[in-house]
Formats: structure tokens, sequence, C-alpha cells
């Protein structure tokens, strides 16, 4: 799995949590679907940051994380016939911090559900892991993640080149079962459409971080 992870920048690693965990994961993140269907912030919850610690201790995604990395963001999505939605190809570049820090390598700064967050120097982005914990079955009409593969060895990626790195590699969906998880580098080329039927598709998506970051920053969260 780590050398597949390596070269592809994704893997997958079926039956990380049981179906009796995953029905009770989704009761707790309840509150939150039920007013918008999705947030950035849900790390600061005991139970999700024991969920944290129990991904990160997981052997199959061992094989993907540092032993030393921190939890750092966990993001919920759920996708339904109510809140359907697609995502273009894209990287994710941001990270959320504590504080604003002026330093000239920092930029694209912005806030989200109260926290900051900026675009992360690209030695930095090479490190994260992403986590995405599949709380529902994901097949190819749910709107799985699509991802390219290899693509985050290319790292940061111009928005004019980004057509050219799509077109030479075809995309892959990410399937997955209950409990399934999936393991990616966050500068992987990747994407979503919408679902097509009336399922649900629930997802608790970690990140995994350094301890310490450049420039003076800090995690806005990190456990």
């Amino acid at each position: 799995m780590r050398a597949h992870f390596g070269q592809l920048g994704y893997a997958l690693a079926p039956d990380v949590l049981s179906p009796a965990e995953c029905a009770r994961l989704g009761e707790l993140v309840q509150p939150v679907a039920s007013v918008s269907g999705g947030t950035r912030c849900l790390l600061s919850q005991p139970w999700c940051a024991a969920l944290a610690a129990r991904l990160r201790a997981d052997p199959a995604l061992a094989a993907c994380l540092d032993p030393d990395a921190l939890a750092v963001q966990c993001t919920y999505f759920e996708k339904s016939a109510g809140r359907n939605w697609l995502v273009p190809m894209h990287q994710d570049l941001s990270i959320p911090v504590a504080a604003r820090v002026d330093a000239p390598a920092l930029r694209g700064w912005s806030v989200k559900e109260g926290a900051v967050f900026v675009q992360a120097p690209p030695a930095l982005l090479r490190e994260l892991v992403a986590v995405r914990v599949h709380l529902d079955p994901c097949s190819v009409g749910d709107g799985p993640l699509v991802v390219v593969p290899g693509s985050h060895r290319a790292g940061v990626i111009a928005p004019a080149d980004l057509p050219a790195v799509r077109a030479a590699t075809p995309a892959v969906a990410c399937i997955a079962g209950v409990g399934g998880a999936l393991v990616m580098r966050p500068l992987l080329l990747h994407a979503s459409s919408k679902a097509l039927g009336q399922s649900r598709r629930r997802v608790l998506h970690f990140v995994f971080g350094p301890r310490t970051l450049p420039h003076g920053l800090e995690w806005n969260v990190a456990v």
C-alpha cells in the first residue's frame, strides 16, 4: 500500500470502520448535517479527535501516514438528492491556521466558518495526507471522488497547465464501501460529479500534517 500511495498519490483501504461505527458517527454528525450539509470545523469535537487518533493508529492507514503527523482538519460532506453538486478538477491548497502571518511567501488568505485559511507553501503541501472515511456506500452513481493518478508529483499546477495534466492520464473513480477509507495527497488532481440517484454519500475528510509549520504559522486545531 505504501508503494501504491507513493506512486499514484492515493490508496483505498476497505473496512477501516464497521457499519455500526459508521451509523454511530452519522448520529454524531447529524446536528451539523441538519443545518448545512457540511462543515470544515469538526476536529474540535471530542468524538472527532478520538476518530482521528483511531485512524492514525490503523495498520493499513499507518503505511501512508507519518507517525508524528497530527490531524489538523476534519471536513464533513453530505451529497444526496436534496444536496447535490459537482466539483471541477482541482488541488486542495489551503490549510486552516491560528492567525494571519505577514510573510512574503504566504498568499491566498481567506476566512471560512470563522477560521483563517492560507495557501500552504509547496513544500508543506507535499507533506499533507488526507483520509476520507465513507459513512455510506459510494458507487459510480453516487458522485464519487475522481482522481488523476500520479498528478501530485507535478506539485502545484498552474490553472493554464491543468488541462494538459488532466488529459495525460485517465482519471479513476474511487469507489468505496461503508467504512472504507480513501487516503490521498491533497496535491492530487481530483473532482466529483453530481450523484445520479436518490442515495446519500456522507464523508468525513481528515487532513494530517506535520507538527511544526514554516513562517511562524500555527495550526488552528491539531490533535
